[in-house]
Order: structure tokens, then C-alpha cells, then sequence
């Protein structure tokens, strides 16, 4: 089946996004915290399976405009593709969320206790082209970025 240029994951709730944004500091002017990527260009039939257990357990930071959260889901940190689970939390002009799972990678992350958050299964465009597409999921995106 050919890509749909979607990515596949699951969507913070909103209500969680807006406490988290009060406890978790965005260290860069572009706030993000909007996903958790399982897939990028999924198949249109491709889902995501429901998340059983999420958590922000640590932040990542390379000092020079990416931040992300990790997130275990269902208890590991582990993407099939081999990356981590994480949201990218804030973002520097001229940086891409897509550079997310390199600074984890390079620089590590920081524990921090966790953080239960709500996810809902989602299918959405990368950044680059929600101008063209709203999200689809089961619920609406209540954030601007």
C-alpha cells in the first residue's frame, strides 16, 4: 500500500498538555509538546495500537535549540525503528523536531520523576505540512504549534 506522508503516534490530551506546559519549563521559544511518534510515513492503513501506559520520565536538551521528553510507552523506551519514544517539547528558529531523537542519541537525557500523561491514538501531517492538512484523529488538536 503506498504512504500517505502521515505520521502515526499518539496525540497529548489537551489537558494534559496544559498542566505539563506549567511544570515543564519549554526552554525555546517554538513550543511543540503536541505527539509521540511511533511511525513517520505510515500506509493509510497503518494505526497505531492504543498506549496502555505513558509517562514523561526525563528531558533531553543539546544547549542549542532542541528539547524533547522522554516517554516509556507500555514500558519501554524503545521505537521499532530503534529510536526513543519522546515529545518534542520546544524548539529554537531555524530547528526541527525531526532532530529530536539525534540530541537524545548525543547528548542523553535527564530523569526526572515521572509524569503520567494521556495520549490518544493519532494520524497527523509532520510540521511541514500541517499548513496544507489539519490532523486527523479522533480528537482535536487544541494547540497552535
Amino acid at each position: 500500500m503506498p504512504h500517505s506522508g502521515d505520521v502515526i503516534g499518539w496525540l497529548l490530551n489537551g489537558e494534559d498538555r496544559a498542566n505539563l506546559l506549567q511544570r515543564i519549563a519549554p526552554a525555546y521559544s517554538r513550543v511543540v509538546a503536541h505527539h509521540v511518534t511511533l511511525k513517520a510515513e505510515a500506509a493509510e492503513d497503518e494505526r497505531a495500537p492504543a498506549a496502555q501506559d505513558a509517562a514523561i520520565i526525563g528531558l533531553a536538551n543539546d544547549g542549542e535549540g532542541v528539547q524533547a521528553a522522554v516517554v516509556p510507552l507500555n514500558g519501554t523506551t524503545r521505537r521499532p525503528d530503534g529510536g526513543v519514544y519522546h515529545i518534542t517539547w520546544s524548539l529554537a528558529p531555524g530547528r526541527r523536531a525531526v532532530e529530536s531523537n539525534a540530541v537524545i542519541a548525543q547528548h542523553g537525557w535527564t530523569p526526572l520523576a515521572p509524569v503520567e500523561i494521556g495520549l490518544t491514538v493519532g494520524r497527523f501531517r509532520p510540521a511541514k505540512s500541517r499548513a496544507a492538512a489539519a490532523p486527523r484523529s479522533s480528537r482535536r488538536r487544541t494547540d497552535a504549534g
